[in-house]
Order: C-alpha cells, then sequence, then structure tokens
C-alpha cells in the first residue's frame, strides 16, 4: 500500500502545531541557521517541542537547510546535524553538496534548490543516497511521471499550492547580482515582484510598469489524483512565512481532497494517523492568493503570469451596481448615513461582507486599488471615503475579517483512537465493595482525555467486583494509561532508516555521463563532490556580465504571455530582439529565449 503525505509548512511551533491540527502527514521548519528563508528561523528547543508534538500522530518533522553553506561554516553545520538528531528530527531538506561529505545522521531530502528536473538528475540522488526528491515546480504530469519510472523507489515531491518563483529554483542568483542578498542564502529581496519596462532593441517601451516576472500563486487542488498516479507521493504547500489562518485553512482544505481520493482508493493510504474535525468550512480563495495556476502540470496554459500586481487580489465577491458619494438629507434616516458614501454590491451567491473587510479592483489601466469597508449592511457597503467606481466594476476580497476570525480561535481537533481494558491487576490497592453500580463514573472519568492526542473508543470493566475506586484514583489511573499509550508511541521512530550509503555514492560511478547537471558551489567540500561527479560546477554568488551564467532561468516566457510565441502564432515576433527589462532604478537586463527549451533567460544587460 503507497503512503501519501501532505507536507505542511511551519514558520514556528505554534504554526507547526496547527498544521499537524489540521492534517498535515508532516510539516517543514527553519532551523536556527542555513534555511532558505532566513526569517523563519527556529530554535532547537522550540524544534524539539515540535517533534515531541508530532510524534503521536506519527507525523515527520523535516528541518530546512537548504542553503548553499561556505568553508567556514561547514563545522557549525556538522554539530547543527547531531543536535537536530537528537531534537527527533525526521529529515533533512538540503541543497549543499557538502553534506553528502559531512558526517550527518540524519536522511537528506534533495531540496527543490538542487534544481530537480530530469531522470538523470534523479538517478544522481538516488545513487547519492537522498531519500526524497522534491521535485521542480515547473515540471509537466509527463515529466514527473518520466522521473518516476527512473527512480521508481524513492519518494518525489511536489508543491500544489503556494507562491510560486519565475526561476528555476536554485538557479535564480539576481538578487545577489543586484542587491547582495542570496536567494540561496536565504535573503531573497522578491526581485521576481518588481515592476518593469519591457524595451525592444532600439529602446523602444513595449510594455511600461507592469509586473513582467510576477507569477500566480499555484492550485492544484483539481489534479491531485493526476498527480498520485505520475508518481508523487508527497504533496506540498508552500509558505514557510505564512501566518497561522493561510496555514490552517490551506492544510485543511487538502487534508479533506486528499482523503477523499484515499477513501476510494485501497491502494493508498495515509502517511500518519488521527481523525480530525473541523469546525470551519476550508475555503483556499479567502486565503492569501494572487489568483491561481496549476502552472505547466497540462503544459503551458498562458495563465501564469500575474503582471499587473504582485499582490493578493483574492475571493471574487460581486459587481458594483451603484457608488454614491453620500446619500442626501431628505433620503438618509439618520445624520450618519447622511455622511457615509456607499456602494451597493451584486453580491455572489453565498458571499457575505462583514465591517472592516478590504476590498479590491482593477482600474481601466489595470491597476489594483484597494479599499476598506467601514460598515457592511447586505449588499451595501458603507465606505469612509467615497469613490466614483463604474457600475460593474468587479471587486474582490483580499481581507476577509469574518474568516479571520474565525480561524483565530481553535478550529480543528485530531485524536486517535484508544481502547482501554480495565482489570483488577491495574489497580494498585485493594477497595471496598460499592453499594451501588460504578460504571458509569468509571466511564465518565476514562473519557476525561482533554488536550491528550486520544479519544476514547471502547472500554471494556473487568474488574471481578464493583469495587469502590474514588474518582481522584480513576483519573490517575486514566493519566498512567494515557503516559504508557504515548510512550509506547514514542517508541516508533519516523525516522527512515538509510538504506544507501552516502559515501558509497561518492565512491562509484554516477549512472551516468557528468556534465549535463550543474551544481551550485560555495565551498571546498560541495567543489569536491561535484568535481568527483563530473558535475558542471556554477559558483555561488560570482554572476557578472563576463562569466555567461544567466540570473534566471525561467518556464515563464515573455514571448508567450504578450502573444508574441513563433510556436504559437506561427511566425516571428513583430518586436526587435534582443528585448530588456529597466527596473524604477533604470537598471536592465537582457531577455534571452531558447525555444528549443521552451525558457527565459533573464541575464546582465
Amino acid at each position: 500500500m503507497r503512503k501519501i503525505e501532505l507536507l505542511a509548512p511551519a514558520k514556528n511551533l505554534e504554526t507547526g502545531r496547527q498544521a499537524i491540527l489540521h492534517g498535515a502527514d508532516a510539516v517543514y521548519i527553519g532551523g536556527p541557521a542555513f534555511g532558505a528563508r532566513q526569517a523563519a528561523g527556529n530554535s532547537l528547543d522550540d524544534i524539539r517541542a515540535l517533534c515531541d508534538f508530532a510524534r503521536p500522530y506519527g507525523v515527520r518533522v523535516y528541518v530546512t537547510l537548504n542553503t548553499i553553506l561556505y568553508d567556514n561554516e561547514l563545522r557549525e553545520v556538522q554539530s547543527l546535524t547531531q543536535s537536530l538528531y537528537q531534537c527527533g528530527v525526521s529529515a533533512l531538506i538540503t541543497q549543499d553538496l557538502a553534506l553528502l561529505a559531512l558526517d550527518c545522521p540524519l536522511p537528506l531530502h534533495a531540496s527543490t534548490q538542487m534544481d530537480n528536473r530530469t531522470p538523470d538528475k534523479a538517478r544522481l540522488l538516488q545513487h547519492l543516497g537522498y531519500q526524497q526528491i522534491v521535485l521542480a515546480r515547473e515540471l509537466s504530469l509527463e515529466q514527473i511521471r518520466a522521473i518516476h519510472e527512473a527512480v521508481p523507489d524513492v519518494p518525489l515531491e511536489a508543491f500544489v499550492h503556494g507562491a510560486l518563483c519565475v526561476s528555476y529554483s536554485g538557479r535564480c542568483q539576481a538578487s545577489q547580482h543586484c542587491y547582495q542578498r542570496s536567494a540561496n542564502r536565504g535573503q531573497c529581496a522578491q526581485f521576481c515582484r518588481l515592476a518593469f519596462d519591457l524595451l525592444d532593441a532600439d529602446g523602444e517601451v513595449l510594455a511600461h510598469d507592469r509586473h513582467l516576472l510576477s507569477l500566480r500563486d499555484m492550485n492544484r487542488t483539481e489534479s491531485l489524483e493526476e498527480m498520485i498516479d505520475a508518481g508523487v507521493s508527497s504533496f506540498k504547500i508552500e509558505g514557510r512565512l505564512k501566518d497561522i489562518p493561510y496555514v490552517k485553512n490551506i492544510t485543511a482544505w487538502y487534508r479533506q481532497r486528499l482523503d477523499e481520493i484515499i477513501a476510494r482508493r485501497p491502494d493508498l493510504c495515509r502517511a500518519s494517523r488521527g481523525e480530525h474535525t473541523f469546525n470551519f468550512t476550508p475555503q483556499p480563495e479567502r486565503s492569501f492568493n494572487r489568483r491561481y495556476t496549476e502552472y505547466f502540470l497540462h503544459g503551458r496554459q498562458g495563465d501564469e503570469a500575474s503582471i499587473f500586481t504582485p499582490k493578493a487580489v483574492g475571493q471574487m465577491v460581486g459587481r458594483v451596481i451603484e457608488a454614491k458619494e453620500a446619500r442626501t438629507s431628505r433620503e438618509a434616516r439618520t445624520s450618519r448615513e447622511a455622511r457615509e458614501p456607499y456602494i451597493d454590491i451584486d453580491l455572489r451567491p453565498g458571499i457575505t461582507l462583514s465591517n472592516g473587510d478590504g476590498l479590491c479592483y482593477y482600474d481601466e489601466d489595470n491597476r489594483l486599488h484597494g479599499f476598506r469597508i467601514n460598515r457592511a449592511a447586505g449588499q451595501r457597503a458603507y465606505l469612509l471615503n467615497a469613490l466614483n467606481l463604474p457600475a460593474g466594476t468587479s471587486l474582490m476580497r483580499n481581507q476577509d475579517m469574518a474568516f479571520d476570525a474565525a480561524l483565530s480561535h481553535a478550529s480543528a481537533e485530531r485524536r486517535r483512537p484508544l481502547d482501554i481494558t480495565l482489570t483488577d491487576d491495574l489497580l494498585e490497592q485493594t477497595y471496598e465493595l460499592a453499594r451501588t453500580p460504578q460504571e458509569d463514573n468509571i466511564r465518565r472519568q476514562m473519557s476525561r482525555l482533554g488536550d491528550t492526542p486520544f479519544y476514547l473508543r471502547r472500554l471494556d470493566i473487568h474488574f471481578t467486583q464493583n469495587w469502590f475506586i474514588p474518582s481522584s484514583h480513576l483519573a490517575n489511573l486514566r493519566r498512567q494509561l494515557v503516559g504508557k499509550a504515548i510512550e509506547a508511541l514514542d517508541n516508533l521512530d519516523n525516522r527512515p532508516a538509510s538504506t544507501i550509503s552516502r559515501l558509497a555514492g561518492l565512491s562509484t560511478p554516477p549512472p551516468f555521463g557528468g556534465g549535463r547537471e550543474g551544481a551550485l558551489v560555495s565551498n571546498h567540500l560541495a567543489r569536491a563532490v561535484a568535481e568527483r561527479l563530473g558535475l558542471h560546477i556554477i559558483e555561488a554568488c560570482e554572476v557578472t556580465p563576463d562569466n555567461g551564467e544567466p540570473l534566471m532561468i525561467c518556464r515563464h516566457c515573455l514571448r508567450h504571455t504578450l502573444g508574441q510565441c513563433p510556436k504559437q502564432t506561427g511566425k516571428a515576433p513583430t518586436w526587435k530582439e534582443p528585448l530588456s527589462l529597466r527596473s524604477a532604478d533604470g537598471r536592465r537586463f537582457t531577455l534571452k529565449f531558447d525555444c528549443s527549451r521552451c525558457e527565459m533567460q533573464v541575464l546582465p544587460y
């Protein structure tokens, strides 16, 4: 039976706990250092506490150690891996090849930062002992299937939801080049979310002040079963910088969708344990999103770009019927109404507005604007300031006060069934016989499992006599039994045993010739490993106009987005190339198109 894993992000300890309660089979979290989200680091004590919380449910905790490493950091990394092992961590998600040569006690997962997009790369990673491969986001179902067929025994992890990087992960050095903030060191400056002008070879402006490298957010809800059939076994939600309401909502959503598939597929099972109850209805469109795309899962669909704004757009709520600056005194029933401008909205079915909701709209130049509802009354939204919105203007909600309020409280429970059989040998002392039946009180006391991971599924009472056992003694017995149950679960190590020696992988030839796969290196160990394997070495953080390396390699293509793709139109672009991007500070970047690979490169100008 094949295990299906839902992998959720954890910004910190509490976010991780909520991800587990809302359905995660595994969580990934940044450690004290060396994670690709520098702003989402966590102490060893918090990671240990998260591992303790996860263990009764069979949930694994993965720590992201997925930055490139410098020589002066290797000793600290070595020590950190030992400490994380002692905390109970299940595996490390890594990028740097130096981890292969260090004495690391934990299984290694190949981060998407390693640019994992070919069967040959997957075979190499398997050869080196990586026990899970995080695939590039850009892959299609056919490409995923080809990788699975190449390494059928290696679990494949793929993103299903969240923000998208425009460049192949690990191959973006724009932030380092422009701002000395390396994305491969957890310091990405969000270069791809900036506004640019698009210029032709003569300097003519083809597009002005547009977010030409910004993408929508991923949502692959409709393709989960296809991904399973293609070979994906771990479904990853992006978002180690996202807040708790986001993690609750999105994790619960995918938990329900995957459970629906597993329930009708006898060949599948969950990768962790526990039964969930939610006191809200998960809805992805009500959390932060830039509108959704499946990206390239079914090939190039032309829906990946978000060039008009990099900001959250949210849920469509309706269209403007009428906007008025204020009601006249004759129309108004109160002086307050007379002062308040308002908008009447033709709301979509099921939509209810709340005080404080944030709404947004595009103007005639496709610029996004936002405003807040001061007071909601049915389909009428009262505002602090008047807005002159034409009838028919589409309105989206990018801050949902009622939904956020619901998720600010306890919104899910996760329990494991516990069966208890009571016999005389569990009693630590003798008791007098009771004059009245005691079974109801015994059941009541044993059912009080509170904040433990359990609920009482079955209680069998096999006492030889109708003993009178005080409630305090029954409570103590219950605590002892729960403690033994948790202790039994603690003995089930969630870390998979290493089946391949990583050093053995380094000492034998790789399963294909070298040179076809690149390796980003910044320390002597990684360089030695790459040379031994015959990989193309890319010196990290040293991109210049002279070394020929692109700042970005992208599947997103502006030729296609702007209707100038030769494959799509059957003719050459009408503009004069080469094209370039110009940022607001005047920097220029050359665009290079490789139609044979369906890729776009961004290079220093």
